[in-house]
């Protein structure tokens, strides 16, 4: 049984430590923690593991967000894998910084990369694990702060948010949707280890 596992984001340096690459950052640890390693690839860099007798692909595409989809769509066809076997992991400012959500299906929510994925596999209904960034930025200034760098308190606590998407993953590909969706999302307890110094720390990314 097959899963493609793929983070969104922007290859280059330049985005290496960009809110918009939270997707790059849980397969990056999604792939320490398997054992494995990313090689370069058609459309991407792709890494091969195994969890409880699943195999499961991670994919960090290489076309920039804007095409995610075309990176996408040529795995799935490659690795002869369903839709219903996908799940993308992605930034999403309409949540909090320390909130991590599981969804079966949703609209692309103004994203690029979602609207990619879309227009390539012509459905939304494929699993994604929305990456809270929050949208503490000013007016005008949304580009500005998703392609900003973490901030300090962002990078501390980091560590717990990559575990608990990461979980999140396993669980679907080793229990299924709706339980994986359901230990994801029920989470009460912060997943944040610590607390900004005060609300201007908290909003302003790092220069």
């Amino acid at each position: 049984m097959k899963f493609l596992v793929v983070g969104l984001g922007n290859i280059g340096d330049e985005y290496a430590e960009t809110r918009h690459n939270a997707g790059f950052l849980v397969v990056d640890y999604l792939a320490k923690k398997l054992g494995v390693e990313f090689q370069k690839s058609n459309f991407g860099a792709i890494a091969y593991g195994k969890y409880k007798a699943r195999q499961i692909i991670l994919l960090k595409p290489d076309t920039y967000m804007n095409l995610s989809g075309k990176s996408v769509a040529f795995w799935l066809k490659k690795e002869n894998i369903s839709i219903e076997k996908l799940v993308i992991i992605t930034d999403d400012l309409a949540f909090p910084f320390g909130t991590i959500k599981m969804k079966s299906k949703g609209s692309d929510a103004g994203h690029n990369g979602l609207k990619s994925i879309q227009h390539e596999l012509g459905t939304t209904e494929y699993t994604r694990i929305r990456f809270g960034i929050s949208s503490n930025f000013p007016a005008g200034k949304q580009i500005d702060y998703v392609l900003g760098k973490w901030n300090d308190f962002e990078k501390k606590n980091l560590a717990p948010l990559l575990v608990h998407a990461a979980e999140a993953v396993l669980n679907f590909c080793f229990l299924g949707i709706n339980d994986a969706m359901l230990k994801c999302n029920s989470t009460k307890k912060s997943l944040l280890i610590s607390e900004p110094e005060t609300d201007d720390d908290h909003k302003k990314p790092m220069e």
